[in-house]
């Protein structure tokens, strides 16, 4: 795959609007799929291991629920400027079914040579491989690193696109520009970080988002910047909502001002600055060497953590085989500080000193797990393309995690890590 595929992703609706042109018949349909069967497990069960957002992941027993799936697309081509795409994929992620939904489902209008629209429902650009991160076949490892593509559980907008795509002698850029409102329903885990803290299912949704990016690519290189904003809120969070109530009941009924401000820095309402994800990318394919990097800031004004993310990855092609190694880093920059007191004053009611180690309890437990664990992977892998359409790839990982139970899922008290990941599966195309 020596092409860089985000371009040859985009130039494909341009290539066939351009083959329809020259046909005299009605309308044409395209459908093109994929998938991913794979098996991981892992060398303990005193924690599961799964990707963003899953339910629930795999121990020691070997299960296929982690890295498999099953997309499939359809594109209408009404003539030469005028097509309507669809994609669905079906996996595992906020429940512990396998299940389907609608990935994308937009109209596309092609302006002119260098320009073109979409409207509906578009995958929301936030890194370098956005568009098809859950395309195994199209990516040299067998998951994207979860240390950055934990990031933002997004997937896709609700909304509308504006692409320009032109060249300068062997020099390409492509610009996209995307705007709109999006929701993901959040996996309450066993345990998992994101639902260890939220006590129950929610939703987390993306208000007034836009997202830019800009891919250059040069020959075998390829350059990538991006950044996203939106304004976070989230819904159905039981435990969020009675911690913020407790906080601002005890501040207001106490007299500890503190805590009313400390329950307005810990919501996600809506109603605050918007977070922001700024992130860059690298991708080189020269000769027999791959080379693929990204680095990302998240920042946001909420419970949720600043973070500064990145992973490395490369690899040699010898033949149909590409042996390549990845590492990946995910660091908190920054949490709300914890100001609720450890004790009442003298004087005040025997409940109080109570309350506040309860609250005090329940702001830790929130800033130092929700949605975000610190940690780091050393990867190994193989991919061995042999078939046209379909590669296999074998992959080890050790994940080791920082300050807690990183991304892991359903920990014991006693869990620290590291823990060795083993992953073997079959991409394919069709």
């Amino acid at each position: 795959m020596r092409k860089p595929f985000f371009a040859a992703l985009l130039a494909m609706p341009l290539a066939i609007s351009n083959a329809y042109a020259t046909d005299d018949g009605g309308p044409s349909v395209i459908v093109t799929g994929y998938g991913t069967l794979a098996y991981t497990g892992t060398d303990t069960d005193a924690a599961e291991y799964g990707r963003p957002n899953q339910w629930s992941g795999v121990k020691k027993t070997f299960r296929n629920g982690v890295d498999s799936n099953f997309g499939i697309q359809g594109t209408i081509l009404v003539n030469d400027w005028l097509s309507f795409t669809a994609q669905g994929l079906a996996r595992k992620i906020a429940t512990d079914d396998w299940s389907a939904r609608l990935y994308w489902g937009f109209a596309k209008a092609k302006i002119n040579k260098e320009w073109s629209v979409r409207i509906g429902r578009i995958g929301l650009p936030v890194y370098m491989i956005s568009d098809f991160r859950n395309l195994g076949y199209a990516n040299t490892f067998i998951r994207p690193p979860a240390e950055v593509y934990s990031q933002v559980v997004f997937d896709n907008v609700d909304g509308a696109d504006v692409i320009y795509q032109t060249a300068f002698g062997d020099t390409s850029v492509t610009a996209q520009l995307a705007a709109g409102n999006t929701e993901e329903k959040v996996a309450a885990a066993k345990g998992s970080p994101t639902g260890a803290a939220l006590g129950g299912n929610a939703s987390i949704e993306g208000k007034s988002m836009w997202a830019l990016n800009v891919v250059v690519e040069n020959g075998p290189l390829t350059l990538r910047v991006g950044r996203a904003e939106a304004s976070v809120k989230i819904d159905d969070s039981s435990r969020v909502n009675a911690l913020l109530t407790g906080l601002r009941a005890a501040g207001t009924g106490y007299g500890f001002s503190q805590l009313n401000r400390l329950a307005d820095d810990l919501a996600a309402d809506g109603n605050k600055p918007k977070g922001s994800f700024t992130s860059l990318g690298l991708g080189l394919d020269w000769n027999n060497f791959v080379v693929q990097s990204e680095f990302a800031k998240r920042k946001t004004r909420t419970y949720i953590a600043s973070t500064t993310s990145w992973y490395v990855l490369g690899g040699y092609r010898i033949g149909k085989f590409l042996p390549y190694a990845v590492h990946g880093s995910l660091r908190r920059d920054s949490v709300v500080a914890n100001t609720v007191p450890t004790s009442c004053p003298a004087g005040y009611p025997a409940a109080c000193t109570p309350t506040m180690q309860a609250l005090r309890a329940g702001v830790t437990a929130l800033t130092t797990t929700a949605t975000q664990g610190e940690q780091s992977t050393t990867s190994l892998g193989v991919r061995w393309d042999f078939h046209k359409s379909a590669a296999l790839k074998v992959q080890v990982d050790r994940v080791k995690p920082h300050n807690g139970q990183g991304l892991f899922l359903n920990p014991t008290p006693a869990f620290t890590g590291p823990v060795t990941v083993f992953a073997a599966g079959v991409d394919f195309v069709f």
